[in-house]
C-alpha cells in the first residue's frame, strides 16, 4: 500500500559481484549489442561471464558479439514480485532463454501478452534503457 505523500519505491538495479568480470557485457548493452565470452582453446560460449572455461578449464577467453535469436526454453509468469518496485509491472516474464549459439541465460519476454508466451517461442533480444548507467537485455517474439 502507498502512501500518497510517500513516492514510488525504486527498481533495484544490477549489482554485479565482479564489475570488471561483467564490464564488457554491461558496455555493450548500452551500445544495443548482445555479447558473450568465448573460449579461444575450444571455441565454447560462456555465459554468465567467468574467469575459465567451464568446458575445457581454458583461462583464454574473448568477448564476441552473439546474434541475440534465440527460443524461450522455460518460464514462469510474476503476478505478485518479491519487490513492491515491479508490481506496476506485473503480471510479467520470467524467462529463461536458449540462444542459438547455445548459452542460456535468464530475462524478460516482453512486446506480447504473458499468457500467450510459449515453451521454443522464437524470441529475438531488445534492449531497456533503464536509466543513463544502466540498459537492461530482454528479449521479444521474433517476426516471422
Amino acid at each position: 500500500m502507498t502512501t500518497p505523500n510517500r513516492p514510488a519505491p525504486t527498481k533495484p538495479m544490477p549489482r554485479a559481484a565482479n564489475k570488471g568480470l561483467t564490464k564488457p557485457f554491461w558496455e555493450a548493452a548500452k551500445r544495443h549489442e548482445l555479447v558473450m565470452q568465448r573460449c579461444d582453446s575450444c571455441g565454447n560460449w560462456i555465459f554468465y561471464p567467468r574467469e575459465q572455461c567451464p568446458n575445457c578449464f581454458s583461462q583464454k577467453l574473448s568477448w564476441g558479439r552473439v546474434s541475440g535469436h534465440g527460443r524461450v526454453y522455460a518460464f514462469t509468469i510474476v503476478h505478485q514480485p518479491g519487490n513492491v518496485a515491479f508490481e506496476p509491472d506485473a503480471p510479467y516474464v520470467f524467462a529463461t532463454i536458449q540462444l542459438d549459439e547455445g548459452v542460456r541465460m535468464v530475462s524478460n519476454v516482453i512486446g506480447i501478452d504473458p499468457h500467450e508466451v510459449k515453451v521454443d517461442m522464437p524470441v529475438v533480444v531488445t534492449f531497456d534503457d533503464v536509466n543513463a548507467d544502466w540498459t537492461l537485455v530482454k528479449f521479444k517474439p521474433a517476426e516471422g
